[in-house]
């Protein structure tokens, strides 16, 4: 047992250095573009730049991945999130992407040819772009791109931009004091690493009150005892079973006689832990009284197969669109509660409101499942064609009943967007729809239920019966090689006016931005309770319980960064989005974030939430 507990110590040490060096040089690259691991990445033309001094040489559709139409800033949190998505090439990798060329495999791609190739493939280069490679003579002879020679000359470069970097930091004494999280401080297992909780990739401004809530913090891993509390603050709630449902959501008697519009949506779950959904706009034409719910989908299922998503908690905020979508307003948000049902009712002006969805993370989250066998999607039958299997079948419709968010039985071109943005990162236009028209069964120009079974038989055809690409799509949507939904969980919205008629439509399907999470923090401030802690009056914690969700919130009034150190332990029955029983956060001067959300584990038992906030 000794040895055991010696092997998986070492193991953990070994992934701690590993990620030791992973953030270290994170933070090279980024300082060596700007000056503080707080400042922000502010351009796409910056975005390149990081990159590339993290030995990365993205695409320009990589770029536009994280960059988007949408995005104002980037933040340390970000790039690091990125880095982690976007591996650099191995030059196993670049061999044979050109060995796909050279399929006579002599190690040499004529010149004419390689023109030809980079010039109408891709992202086209210009003829000048490519002559400045072909004139190289380090890997260029008698019309020829040796490309071994390319190869290593690419993979030396690019490991010099990382060391380049690295030295700058080492040297320059004044970039090694600006330490990030919690690495100022050192203890005998080492550097103690900011394990962070992923930062939305999309617009994000700053605000002197109020810091984004995931992009001003940093969450540590467990901080060593070595380190000194200077003052702290105590919370304690204690929940019975039943208390999870102390908020319910009254519905007025005349309300199946109010006018209702709806729609669905779903959360994902990204690789890395973020949580992405879709981002609506509500219209009312005028001032009436409205009640708005929102709740997870309760899509058809394969019998024997589980319904995870049903207990994951959903929340809505409001927020009021003034001169410019940027001026978002906090309205309210469904704190009331049936159920898995959230919902607000109130008076609303007329105008157009953004509908934010949310979800804590505590239950949407990775998991480890052990699969007796991959799922068969497709199988010939005996007149040897492919058809879909049965379970693949119901999971597209399961698929298709969510991506529908009107809900009349038909895919809209702007449904199926969504979609396909989710699945391959790309918008289908016109043109291709009306291909697909010609193709597959449509009624009113919108895709039905059996147009999108043929569309996906069709793609199961065009690679011979290779799954390959069916499962990226599966996976994409949250399925795991069982067929079950792990990784998603859909919902749907309803809105009923009293003297109107509302309209909702999705807008973007995205990470939360920087309005959800400064509604997040103004919503526990105007509701919860505060409280200062002891000894240190410009940090005040804000708790505030909402059915079976409790939020905490950090308000640094200082004009300096703060680390707060974060305990749980005393809990019971608790689990937070966070992961960690104790860990720290970093709040920026003059700024709010999230502390963490916090669920009880087992619904049907007391649960007691015990939290002790530190000021490192």
């Amino acid at each position: 047992q000794k040895g055991t507990r010696s092997e998986s110590s070492q193991a953990k040490k070994s992934q701690h250095a590993e990620e030791a060096i992973f953030y270290m040089n994170c933070r090279a690259a980024y300082l060596t573009v700007l000056k503080s691991s707080l400042e922000n990445i502010k351009s796409k033309e910056q975005l390149l730049l990081v990159l590339q001094q993290a030995g990365r040489n993205p695409s320009q559709k990589t770029v536009n991945k994280y960059w988007t139409s949408q995005t104002t800033t980037l933040n340390f949190d970000d790039f690091c999130t990125i880095l982690k998505k976007e591996k650099p090439a191995t030059k196993t990798e670049l061999l044979e992407a050109f060995g796909k060329i050279d399929t006579d495999n002599t190690g040499y791609i004529l010149h004419d040819e390689l023109y030809k190739i980079l010039t109408t493939r891709g992202e086209k280069m210009t003829w000048d772009e490519v002559s400045t490679i072909t004139k190289k003579a380090d890997f260029n002879c008698s019309g020829k791109l040796d490309y071994n020679k390319f190869c290593d000359l690419y993979m030396t470069t690019s490991e010099q931009c990382c060391k380049t970097a690295r030295e700058k930091l080492e040297v320059d004494s004044r970039l090694r004091q600006q330490q990030f999280g919690s690495q100022a401080e050192t203890s005998s297992e080492g550097i103690t690493l900011p394990v962070s909780k992923p930062s939305p990739r999309v617009s994000r401004k700053t605000d002197h009150k109020l810091a984004p809530t995931k992009g001003g913090s940093r969450t540590p891993s467990r901080p060593s005892s070595a380190q000194s509390c200077k003052a702290s603050v105590s919370t304690t709630i204690s929940n019975c079973a039943s208390s999870n449902r102390n908020t319910k959501l009254i519905e007025p008697d005349t309300i199946k006689e109010w006018q209702c519009a709806q729609s669905k949506g779903c959360f994902y779950l990204e690789d890395d832990g973020e949580i992405i959904s879709h981002k609506y706009k509500l219209h009312l034409p005028q001032r009436s009284t409205v009640c708005i719910t929102i709740k997870p989908l309760n899509v058809h299922q394969v019998e024997g197969k589980s319904c995870h998503w049903l207990s994951v908690d959903t929340a809505l905020y409001i927020l009021k669109e003034n001169e410019t979508q940027e001026n978002l307003q906090l309205v309210s948000f469904t704190e009331q509660q049936n159920k898995e049902m959230f919902g607000w009712k109130g008076e609303l002006g007329s105008g157009i409101y953004w509908l934010l969805p949310f979800t804590t993370g505590c239950r949407l989250k990775k998991v480890k499942t052990q699969f007796t066998g991959e799922a068969k999607l497709v199988y010939r039958g005996e007149d040897g064609e492919l058809a879909l299997t049965k379970e693949f079948r119901a999971a597209l419709l399961d698929i298709f009943e969510t991506i529908d968010l009107d809900g009349n039985g038909l895919l809209s071109l702007e449904e199926y967007n969504f979609f396909e943005l989710r699945t391959s990162g790309e918008k289908c236009d016109e043109e291709a729809w009306a291909v697909c028209k010609e193709n597959f069964d449509m009624k009113k120009n919108e895709l039905t239920r059996q147009g999108f079974m043929d569309l996906n038989l069709m793609e199961a055809n065009d690679r011979e019966g290779d799954p390959s690409d069916l499962w990226v799509t599966l996976l994409s949507l949250g399925y795991n090689k069982a067929l079950e939904m792990t990784e998603a969980c859909p919902f749907v919205i309803d809105i009923y006016a009293e003297k109107c008629k509302p309209r909702i439509k999705a807008i973007y399907l995205e990470a939360g931005s920087w309005q959800l999470n400064r509604a997040i923090c103004k919503s526990v401030v105007n509701k919860g309770e505060a409280k200062v802690m002891d000894g240190c009056e410009n940090i005040i914690i804000y708790t505030y319980k909402a059915g079976k969700r409790i939020t905490s919130v950090i308000e640094n009034k200082s004009e300096n960064k703060v680390i707060i150190h974060v305990n749980n332990e005393q809990s019971k029955n608790c689990l937070s989005n966070r992961g960690l029983t104790v860990f720290a956060v970093e709040v920026a001067p003059k700024s709010m974030t999230v502390s963490q959300h916090v669920m009880p584990l087992n619904e049907q038992e007391e649960w007691l939430y015990n939290c002790v906030h530190s000021l490192l």
